[in-house]
């Protein structure tokens, strides 16, 4: 393969990427608490060598899929009725307790076990602003929770939603059910804001998605057609030289 090729072969690689990390933006568009991912891309140059490099050749442009990154723009709150769902507005994560340790998650869709313990999707405790687990007792409905996260019952306030941030949200690691893993120091909100009975929708915007994935794979169609222009030229230049001379 020429250079040509190659060039947009690495073109390609990152076009295959965006594709995947667009389709799955779309498919959560409706998730509760998702945050898009987004991609940044880098030119990579290589300089040519010899003695026939022409002035405009020294050098060749590649594309490179340098980073993924997570969209941190808040969604849109929802109303859901239900008082055990809880919306961050602002910065912040909830924090539950796995059994593989302390995990982050912007998604409030939390319900109360039968003993009382307040849990995510998964069964996960939520904790306090201590680290406790929270639980209500047997004769305690949960009445209200205060915007700064307290948790009001008919025998008064029995403790504190927590919520935690970190220096760069970009450091979190997805693990599946919403839930994001601290690579970092964990540091308390000190102004937290939740919203009872709400949900945090999803950031993605579908129809920007919907319109981004047409762009990517008319690109891709564009550069794959490239290539095997190329591919079809390469082929007949060697075809008329190796051809025997007519004649």
């Amino acid at each position: 393969m020429d250079n040509t090729t190659y060039i947009a072969l690495s073109r390609l690689d990152t076009l295959t990427r965006a594709l995947d990390v667009t389709a799955n933006n779309l498919a959560n568009a409706n998730t509760d608490g998702f945050k898009a991912s987004r991609q940044l891309f880098s030119e990579y140059l290589v300089k040519q060598k010899g003695p026939n490099t022409l002035p405009g050749d020294k050098q060749e442009s590649y594309t490179q899929d340098q980073a993924t990154y997570r969209d941190q723009l808040q969604g849109p709150l929802k109303s859901t009725g239900n008082l055990t769902d809880f919306a961050i507005n602002g910065e912040g994560y909830f924090t539950v307790r796995t059994t593989q340790g302390i995990r982050l998650t912007r998604n409030g869709q939390f319900h109360r076990r039968m003993d009382g313990t307040i849990v995510d999707g998964s069964g996960n405790p939520v904790l306090d602003n201590a680290g406790r687990n929270l639980v209500l007792q047997n004769e305690e409905d949960l009445l209200s929770v205060a915007t700064d996260g307290s948790i009001s019952t008919q025998t008064g306030v029995i403790g504190t939603i927590g919520l935690v941030t970190v220096d760069n949200p970009q450091t979190l690691m997805p693990e599946g059910h919403f839930l994001l893993r601290p690579t970092t120091q964990t540091h308390t909100v000190a102004r937290p804001e939740i919203r009872q009975a709400m949900l945090e929708s999803s950031n993605v915007n579908a129809v920007s998605e919907a319109t981004r994935m047409v762009e990517i794979q008319r690109d891709y169609d564009l550069t794959f057609q490239l290539i095997q222009t190329e591919s079809t030229r390469n082929m007949n230049a060697i075809d008329k030289i190796t051809a025997e001379p007519s004649a």
